[in-house]
Protein backbone atom coordinates (compact mmCIF):
# COMPACT_ATOMS: atom_id res chain seq x y z
CA UNK A 1 0.00 0.00 0.00
CA UNK A 2 1.39 3.39 -1.01
CA UNK A 3 -0.78 5.26 1.48
CA UNK A 4 0.46 6.13 4.92
CA UNK A 5 -1.50 4.78 7.86
CA UNK A 6 -2.94 8.23 8.51
CA UNK A 7 -4.03 8.67 4.87
CA UNK A 8 -5.47 5.17 4.77
CA UNK A 9 -7.49 5.67 7.94
CA UNK A 10 -8.68 9.07 6.77
CA UNK A 11 -10.29 7.46 3.72
CA UNK A 12 -11.90 4.77 5.89
CA UNK A 13 -13.24 7.02 8.62
CA UNK A 14 -16.78 8.34 8.75
CA UNK A 15 -16.60 12.12 9.42
CA UNK A 16 -16.54 12.48 13.18
CA UNK A 17 -16.98 8.72 13.59
CA UNK A 18 -15.20 5.39 13.76
CA UNK A 19 -13.11 3.57 11.18
CA UNK A 20 -15.43 1.78 8.77
CA UNK A 21 -18.34 2.81 11.02
CA UNK A 22 -16.99 0.37 13.62
CA UNK A 23 -18.17 -2.54 11.46
CA UNK A 24 -15.08 -3.48 9.50
CA UNK A 25 -11.32 -3.17 9.04
CA UNK A 26 -9.39 -0.66 6.94
CA UNK A 27 -6.92 -1.97 4.38
CA UNK A 28 -5.09 0.64 2.32
CA UNK A 29 -7.96 3.12 2.46
CA UNK A 30 -10.64 0.55 1.67
CA UNK A 31 -13.13 -0.82 4.21
CA UNK A 32 -13.65 -4.56 4.41
CA UNK A 33 -16.92 -5.00 6.27
CA UNK A 34 -17.13 -7.64 8.97
CA UNK A 35 -20.05 -9.66 7.75
CA UNK A 36 -21.35 -11.91 10.49
CA UNK A 37 -24.58 -12.47 8.59
CA UNK A 38 -24.56 -12.24 4.81
CA UNK A 39 -25.38 -8.71 3.69
CA UNK A 40 -25.76 -7.29 7.20
CA UNK A 41 -23.22 -4.47 6.73
CA UNK A 42 -22.24 -2.92 3.42
CA UNK A 43 -21.37 0.37 1.74
CA UNK A 44 -18.00 2.13 1.12
CA UNK A 45 -17.62 2.83 4.85
CA UNK A 46 -19.76 -0.09 6.09
CA UNK A 47 -22.33 2.57 6.91
CA UNK A 48 -25.31 0.62 5.61
CA UNK A 49 -27.00 -1.79 7.97
CA UNK A 50 -29.43 -4.57 7.08
CA UNK A 51 -29.97 -5.15 3.40
CA UNK A 52 -33.66 -5.79 3.91
CA UNK A 53 -35.69 -2.63 4.47
CA UNK A 54 -38.94 -2.27 6.37
CA UNK A 55 -41.56 -4.81 5.35
CA UNK A 56 -45.29 -4.11 5.24
CA UNK A 57 -47.92 -6.73 4.48
CA UNK A 58 -45.19 -9.16 3.43
CA UNK A 59 -43.59 -6.82 0.88
CA UNK A 60 -40.33 -4.86 1.09
CA UNK A 61 -41.19 -1.16 1.17
CA UNK A 62 -44.84 -2.27 0.78
CA UNK A 63 -44.13 -2.73 -2.92
CA UNK A 64 -44.21 1.06 -3.32
CA UNK A 65 -40.52 1.91 -3.11
CA UNK A 66 -36.92 0.76 -3.40
CA UNK A 67 -34.53 -0.32 -0.67
CA UNK A 68 -31.40 1.83 -0.45
CA UNK A 69 -28.85 1.40 2.33
CA UNK A 70 -31.40 -0.12 4.68
CA UNK A 71 -34.01 2.60 4.11
CA UNK A 72 -36.99 2.75 1.79
CA UNK A 73 -37.02 5.35 -0.95
CA UNK A 74 -40.70 5.69 -1.73
CA UNK A 75 -42.34 6.01 -5.11
CA UNK A 76 -44.27 9.17 -5.82
CA UNK A 77 -47.58 9.18 -3.99
CA UNK A 78 -46.37 7.10 -1.03
CA UNK A 79 -44.62 7.80 2.29
CA UNK A 80 -43.70 6.14 5.59
CA UNK A 81 -40.85 3.95 6.87
CA UNK A 82 -42.12 1.16 4.63
CA UNK A 83 -43.81 3.38 2.00
CA UNK A 84 -47.09 2.03 3.31
CA UNK A 85 -49.10 5.27 3.40
CA UNK A 86 -50.61 6.94 0.32
CA UNK A 87 -50.23 10.73 0.20
CA UNK A 88 -53.83 11.07 -0.99
CA UNK A 89 -56.75 9.01 0.26
CA UNK A 90 -59.98 8.24 -1.59
CA UNK A 91 -61.53 6.23 1.23
CA UNK A 92 -64.26 7.42 3.57
CA UNK A 93 -63.32 7.53 7.25
CA UNK A 94 -65.69 4.63 7.95
CA UNK A 95 -64.15 2.47 5.23
CA UNK A 96 -60.64 3.41 6.36
CA UNK A 97 -61.38 2.42 9.96
CA UNK A 98 -62.93 -0.88 8.88
CA UNK A 99 -59.72 -1.79 7.03
CA UNK A 100 -57.65 -0.99 10.15
CA UNK A 101 -59.58 -3.28 12.52
CA UNK A 102 -57.90 -6.39 13.89
CA UNK A 103 -59.65 -9.74 14.42
CA UNK A 104 -61.23 -8.35 17.62
CA UNK A 105 -62.63 -5.35 15.68
CA UNK A 106 -60.25 -2.94 17.46
CA UNK A 107 -58.74 -0.21 15.28
CA UNK A 108 -54.97 -0.75 15.06
CA UNK A 109 -55.19 -2.94 18.20
CA UNK A 110 -55.50 0.27 20.24
CA UNK A 111 -51.76 0.86 19.72
CA UNK A 112 -51.79 3.17 16.72
CA UNK A 113 -53.81 5.42 14.44
CA UNK A 114 -55.46 4.65 11.12
CA UNK A 115 -54.34 6.43 7.95
CA UNK A 116 -56.28 5.59 4.79
CA UNK A 117 -56.88 1.96 5.75
CA UNK A 118 -53.35 1.42 7.08
CA UNK A 119 -52.20 1.45 10.69
CA UNK A 120 -49.51 3.81 11.93
CA UNK A 121 -48.17 2.30 15.14
CA UNK A 122 -47.43 4.47 18.17
CA UNK A 123 -43.65 4.51 18.63
CA UNK A 124 -43.11 7.79 20.47
CA UNK A 125 -39.57 6.79 21.46
CA UNK A 126 -38.70 5.87 17.89
CA UNK A 127 -37.67 2.34 18.85
CA UNK A 128 -40.08 0.53 16.51
CA UNK A 129 -41.15 -1.91 19.22
CA UNK A 130 -44.83 -1.63 18.26
CA UNK A 131 -45.42 -3.04 14.80
CA UNK A 132 -47.52 -5.33 12.62
CA UNK A 133 -50.19 -4.75 10.00
CA UNK A 134 -52.66 -3.92 12.78
CA UNK A 135 -50.01 -2.86 15.38
CA UNK A 136 -50.72 -6.21 17.01
CA UNK A 137 -47.10 -6.80 18.06
CA UNK A 138 -45.69 -4.98 21.08
CA UNK A 139 -42.12 -6.00 21.86
CA UNK A 140 -42.14 -3.76 24.93
CA UNK A 141 -43.73 -6.78 26.61
CA UNK A 142 -40.33 -8.51 26.25
CA UNK A 143 -38.37 -5.88 28.19
CA UNK A 144 -37.21 -7.06 31.62
CA UNK A 145 -38.04 -4.57 34.39
CA UNK A 146 -34.72 -5.00 36.21
CA UNK A 147 -32.20 -5.15 33.37
CA UNK A 148 -34.32 -3.13 30.88
CA UNK A 149 -33.03 -5.53 28.23
CA UNK A 150 -35.18 -7.40 25.73
CA UNK A 151 -35.61 -10.98 26.97
CA UNK A 152 -32.91 -10.18 29.57
CA UNK A 153 -30.35 -10.56 26.79
CA UNK A 154 -30.91 -14.33 26.68
CA UNK A 155 -33.45 -14.69 23.90
CA UNK A 156 -35.21 -13.19 20.92
CA UNK A 157 -38.49 -11.31 20.98
CA UNK A 158 -41.14 -12.04 18.35
CA UNK A 159 -44.41 -10.16 18.52
CA UNK A 160 -44.24 -9.58 22.27
CA UNK A 161 -43.12 -13.10 23.21
CA UNK A 162 -39.63 -14.17 24.30
CA UNK A 163 -38.05 -17.25 22.75
CA UNK A 164 -35.18 -18.16 25.05
CA UNK A 165 -31.72 -19.41 24.27
CA UNK A 166 -30.80 -22.93 25.42
CA UNK A 167 -30.35 -22.99 29.18
CA UNK A 168 -32.71 -20.09 29.92
CA UNK A 169 -36.43 -19.90 30.63
CA UNK A 170 -39.15 -17.65 32.01
CA UNK A 171 -41.50 -15.14 30.40
CA UNK A 172 -38.51 -12.88 29.77
CA UNK A 173 -35.76 -15.54 29.82
CA UNK A 174 -34.79 -14.34 33.29
CA UNK A 175 -34.13 -17.77 34.83
CA UNK A 176 -31.13 -19.97 34.13
CA UNK A 177 -31.43 -23.76 34.09
CA UNK A 178 -29.24 -25.71 36.50
CA UNK A 179 -28.48 -28.47 33.98
CA UNK A 180 -26.52 -28.42 30.73
CA UNK A 181 -28.21 -27.83 27.34
CA UNK A 182 -27.22 -31.38 26.35
CA UNK A 183 -28.95 -32.83 29.41
CA UNK A 184 -32.01 -30.64 28.77
CA UNK A 185 -32.35 -32.01 25.23
CA UNK A 186 -31.80 -35.58 26.41
CA UNK A 187 -34.56 -35.39 29.02
CA UNK A 188 -37.06 -33.85 26.59
CA UNK A 189 -36.42 -36.22 23.68
CA UNK A 190 -39.30 -38.66 23.17
CA UNK A 191 -38.88 -42.33 22.15
CA UNK A 192 -39.41 -41.35 18.50
CA UNK A 193 -36.51 -38.87 18.68
CA UNK A 194 -38.60 -35.68 18.74
CA UNK A 195 -38.47 -32.92 21.32
CA UNK A 196 -41.57 -33.39 23.50
CA UNK A 197 -43.03 -35.50 20.66
CA UNK A 198 -43.68 -32.24 18.77
CA UNK A 199 -46.62 -31.76 21.16
CA UNK A 200 -45.05 -29.59 23.83
CA UNK A 201 -42.36 -27.15 24.92
CA UNK A 202 -39.13 -28.15 26.63
CA UNK A 203 -38.22 -26.01 29.66
CA UNK A 204 -35.11 -27.00 31.62
CA UNK A 205 -35.50 -30.68 30.80
CA UNK A 206 -39.25 -30.86 31.45
CA UNK A 207 -41.94 -30.98 28.79
CA UNK A 208 -44.99 -28.75 29.04
CA UNK A 209 -47.52 -30.46 26.79
CA UNK A 210 -49.73 -28.50 24.43
CA UNK A 211 -52.92 -29.82 25.96
CA UNK A 212 -55.95 -29.48 23.68
CA UNK A 213 -58.31 -30.28 26.55
CA UNK A 214 -57.03 -28.49 29.67
CA UNK A 215 -60.22 -29.09 31.70
CA UNK A 216 -59.16 -32.54 32.92
CA UNK A 217 -56.42 -33.63 35.30
CA UNK A 218 -53.95 -34.06 32.49
CA UNK A 219 -56.03 -33.64 29.37
CA UNK A 220 -55.56 -35.38 26.06
CA UNK A 221 -51.77 -35.03 25.76
CA UNK A 222 -49.52 -36.20 28.57
CA UNK A 223 -46.43 -38.21 29.48
CA UNK A 224 -42.89 -37.20 30.45
CA UNK A 225 -42.17 -36.31 26.82
CA UNK A 226 -45.82 -35.74 25.73
CA UNK A 227 -45.70 -39.14 24.04
CA UNK A 228 -49.28 -40.03 24.96
CA UNK A 229 -52.06 -38.59 22.81
CA UNK A 230 -55.49 -39.61 24.08
CA UNK A 231 -57.12 -38.09 20.99
CA UNK A 232 -56.09 -41.28 19.18
CA UNK A 233 -58.58 -43.14 21.38
CA UNK A 234 -61.51 -40.93 20.46
CA UNK A 235 -63.74 -41.69 17.52
CA UNK A 236 -64.08 -38.87 15.01
CA UNK A 237 -67.59 -38.04 16.16
CA UNK A 238 -66.42 -37.89 19.79
CA UNK A 239 -66.35 -34.12 19.76
CA UNK A 240 -69.95 -34.66 20.94
CA UNK A 241 -69.10 -37.39 23.45
CA UNK A 242 -66.76 -38.05 26.35
CA UNK A 243 -66.40 -41.72 25.47
CA UNK A 244 -62.94 -43.12 24.82
CA UNK A 245 -62.52 -46.22 22.67
CA UNK A 246 -66.21 -45.97 21.64
CA UNK A 247 -67.16 -46.86 25.22
CA UNK A 248 -65.86 -50.41 24.72
CA UNK A 249 -62.32 -50.19 26.00
CA UNK A 250 -59.63 -48.50 28.05
CA UNK A 251 -57.28 -45.86 26.64
CA UNK A 252 -53.64 -46.47 27.54
CA UNK A 253 -51.26 -43.77 26.30
CA UNK A 254 -53.22 -43.24 23.10
CA UNK A 255 -53.86 -46.94 22.38
CA UNK A 256 -57.21 -48.67 23.01
CA UNK A 257 -57.32 -51.91 25.01
CA UNK A 258 -60.70 -53.33 23.97
CA UNK A 259 -63.16 -55.19 26.15
CA UNK A 260 -64.08 -58.75 25.28
CA UNK A 261 -66.28 -58.90 22.19
CA UNK A 262 -64.87 -55.74 20.61
CA UNK A 263 -61.98 -55.00 18.29
CA UNK A 264 -60.68 -52.24 16.02
CA UNK A 265 -58.30 -49.33 16.52
CA UNK A 266 -60.97 -47.57 18.58
CA UNK A 267 -62.92 -50.63 19.79
CA UNK A 268 -65.75 -49.71 17.44
CA UNK A 269 -66.18 -53.10 15.75
CA UNK A 270 -68.12 -55.99 17.38
CA UNK A 271 -66.46 -59.39 16.92
CA UNK A 272 -69.92 -60.84 16.25
CA UNK A 273 -70.16 -58.80 13.03
CA UNK A 274 -69.81 -60.93 9.86
CA UNK A 275 -67.95 -58.05 8.19
CA UNK A 276 -64.25 -57.38 8.71
CA UNK A 277 -63.12 -54.06 10.22
CA UNK A 278 -62.09 -52.86 6.75
CA UNK A 279 -65.37 -53.96 5.11
CA UNK A 280 -67.42 -52.27 7.82
CA UNK A 281 -65.50 -49.00 7.52
CA UNK A 282 -65.78 -49.04 3.72
CA UNK A 283 -69.54 -49.57 3.89
CA UNK A 284 -69.90 -46.68 6.35
CA UNK A 285 -67.63 -44.42 4.36
CA UNK A 286 -69.72 -44.03 1.21
CA UNK A 287 -68.47 -41.11 -0.87
CA UNK A 288 -66.77 -39.46 2.12
CA UNK A 289 -63.13 -39.91 3.10
CA UNK A 290 -64.19 -40.69 6.68
CA UNK A 291 -66.55 -43.36 8.08
CA UNK A 292 -70.01 -41.86 8.58
CA UNK A 293 -68.66 -38.61 7.11
CA UNK A 294 -66.99 -37.94 10.46
CA UNK A 295 -70.43 -37.27 11.98
CA UNK A 296 -71.39 -40.60 13.49
CA UNK A 297 -70.48 -44.04 14.80
CA UNK A 298 -69.89 -46.93 12.42
CA UNK A 299 -70.91 -50.30 13.79
CA UNK A 300 -70.89 -53.35 11.55
CA UNK A 301 -71.37 -51.26 8.42
CA UNK A 302 -74.23 -49.18 9.86
CA UNK A 303 -73.98 -45.49 10.79
CA UNK A 304 -75.51 -43.91 13.87
CA UNK A 305 -75.37 -40.14 13.43
CA UNK A 306 -74.30 -37.81 16.22
CA UNK A 307 -75.20 -35.93 18.28
CA UNK A 308 -78.00 -38.28 19.34
CA UNK A 309 -81.50 -36.93 18.78
CA UNK A 310 -80.35 -34.13 16.47
CA UNK A 311 -82.23 -34.69 13.21
CA UNK A 312 -80.15 -32.04 11.46
CA UNK A 313 -77.43 -34.66 10.89
CA UNK A 314 -78.84 -37.44 8.73
CA UNK A 315 -78.35 -39.69 5.72
CA UNK A 316 -77.22 -43.29 5.26
CA UNK A 317 -73.62 -42.26 5.89
CA UNK A 318 -74.46 -39.11 7.94
CA UNK A 319 -73.52 -37.17 4.82
CA UNK A 320 -76.12 -34.45 5.40
CA UNK A 321 -75.42 -31.77 7.99
CA UNK A 322 -78.23 -29.21 7.93
CA UNK A 323 -76.46 -27.17 10.61
CA UNK A 324 -74.36 -25.82 7.75
CA UNK A 325 -77.48 -23.99 6.54
CA UNK A 326 -77.71 -21.93 9.74
CA UNK A 327 -76.19 -18.51 10.31
CA UNK A 328 -74.78 -17.25 13.62
CA UNK A 329 -78.31 -16.43 14.84
CA UNK A 330 -79.59 -19.92 14.02
CA UNK A 331 -81.70 -18.79 11.05
CA UNK A 332 -81.99 -21.44 8.32
CA UNK A 333 -80.84 -20.05 4.97
CA UNK A 334 -81.36 -16.53 6.32
CA UNK A 335 -85.12 -17.04 6.12
CA UNK A 336 -84.86 -16.81 2.33
CA UNK A 337 -84.61 -20.45 1.32
CA UNK A 338 -84.83 -24.10 2.34
CA UNK A 339 -82.09 -26.48 3.42
CA UNK A 340 -81.45 -29.66 1.46
CA UNK A 341 -78.72 -31.96 2.78
CA UNK A 342 -76.62 -29.13 4.17
CA UNK A 343 -77.06 -26.80 1.19
CA UNK A 344 -79.40 -23.84 0.85
CA UNK A 345 -81.84 -23.61 -2.05
CA UNK A 346 -82.63 -19.90 -2.23
CA UNK A 347 -85.88 -18.15 -3.09
CA UNK A 348 -86.04 -15.90 -6.15
CA UNK A 349 -84.18 -12.65 -5.56
CA UNK A 350 -81.67 -14.11 -3.10
CA UNK A 351 -78.35 -15.91 -3.43
CA UNK A 352 -75.25 -16.91 -1.46
CA UNK A 353 -74.21 -19.90 0.62
CA UNK A 354 -76.84 -18.95 3.23
CA UNK A 355 -79.14 -16.98 0.89
CA UNK A 356 -77.84 -13.87 2.62
CA UNK A 357 -77.41 -11.67 -0.45
CA UNK A 358 -80.23 -9.81 -2.18
CA UNK A 359 -79.92 -9.52 -5.95
CA UNK A 360 -81.16 -5.92 -5.68
CA UNK A 361 -78.46 -3.31 -5.13
CA UNK A 362 -78.92 0.44 -4.67
CA UNK A 363 -75.28 1.52 -5.03
CA UNK A 364 -73.07 2.17 -8.03
CA UNK A 365 -70.50 -0.35 -9.19
CA UNK A 366 -67.70 2.03 -8.20
CA UNK A 367 -69.04 2.48 -4.66
CA UNK A 368 -69.55 -1.26 -4.36
CA UNK A 369 -65.99 -2.07 -5.42
CA UNK A 370 -64.50 0.51 -3.03
CA UNK A 371 -66.11 -1.31 -0.09
CA UNK A 372 -64.76 -4.68 -1.23
CA UNK A 373 -61.12 -3.69 -1.50
CA UNK A 374 -58.81 -4.95 1.23
CA UNK A 375 -55.90 -2.92 2.62
CA UNK A 376 -53.62 -3.94 -0.25
CA UNK A 377 -56.13 -2.66 -2.81
CA UNK A 378 -57.06 -6.13 -4.08
CA UNK A 379 -60.75 -6.87 -4.58
CA UNK A 380 -61.87 -9.46 -2.01
CA UNK A 381 -58.23 -10.55 -1.60
CA UNK A 382 -58.43 -12.09 -5.06
CA UNK A 383 -60.50 -14.98 -3.64
CA UNK A 384 -64.06 -13.86 -4.26
CA UNK A 385 -66.43 -11.53 -6.06
CA UNK A 386 -68.00 -8.25 -4.99
CA UNK A 387 -71.74 -7.68 -4.79
CA UNK A 388 -73.31 -4.52 -3.42
CA UNK A 389 -70.27 -3.66 -1.30
CA UNK A 390 -69.85 -7.13 0.20
CA UNK A 391 -67.38 -9.87 -0.68
CA UNK A 392 -68.76 -13.24 -1.71
CA UNK A 393 -65.99 -15.78 -1.22
CA UNK A 394 -65.52 -18.46 -3.85
CA UNK A 395 -67.83 -21.42 -3.04
CA UNK A 396 -65.31 -23.79 -4.65
CA UNK A 397 -62.79 -22.78 -1.98
CA UNK A 398 -64.78 -23.72 1.14
CA UNK A 399 -61.84 -22.87 3.37
CA UNK A 400 -61.84 -19.16 2.44
CA UNK A 401 -63.77 -16.77 4.70
CA UNK A 402 -63.66 -13.31 6.25
CA UNK A 403 -65.12 -9.92 5.39
CA UNK A 404 -62.61 -9.55 2.56
CA UNK A 405 -62.10 -13.34 1.98
CA UNK A 406 -58.76 -12.89 3.72
CA UNK A 407 -58.93 -15.97 5.99
CA UNK A 408 -57.73 -19.43 4.97
CA UNK A 409 -58.99 -22.16 7.32
CA UNK A 410 -56.45 -24.61 5.92
CA UNK A 411 -53.92 -22.86 8.17
CA UNK A 412 -55.58 -24.46 11.20
CA UNK A 413 -54.19 -27.74 12.58
CA UNK A 414 -55.80 -31.02 11.59
CA UNK A 415 -56.24 -34.21 13.57
CA UNK A 416 -57.90 -37.40 12.40
CA UNK A 417 -58.73 -35.70 9.09
CA UNK A 418 -60.68 -32.86 10.67
CA UNK A 419 -59.69 -29.20 11.02
CA UNK A 420 -59.37 -28.24 14.71
CA UNK A 421 -60.43 -31.85 15.49
CA UNK A 422 -63.92 -30.87 14.32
Amino acid sequence: CRLSRTESELRCRVPGGKLCSGRGICECGVCICQVVESGKYYGPLCECHDWVCEIYDGKICAGHGKCDCGKCKCDEGWYGEACQYPTTCNLTQKKSNEMCKNSQDIICSGAGTCHCGRCKCANSEGNGLVYGKFCECDDRECIDDETEEICTGHGKCYCGNCYCEAGWHGDKCEFQCDITPWEIKKRCTSPDGKICSNRGTCVCGECTCHDVDPTGDWGDIHGDTCECDERNCKAVYDRYSDDFCSGHGQCNCGICDCKEGWTGKKCDHPRSCPLSVEESAKKCQGDSNLPCSGRGRCECGQCTCFPPGDSRVHGKNCECDDRQCENADGDVCGGHGICSCGRCICQDGWFGKLCQHSRKCNMTEEDSRSLCESADGVLCSGKGSCHCGKCICSPQEWYISGEFCECDDRDCDKHDGLICTG
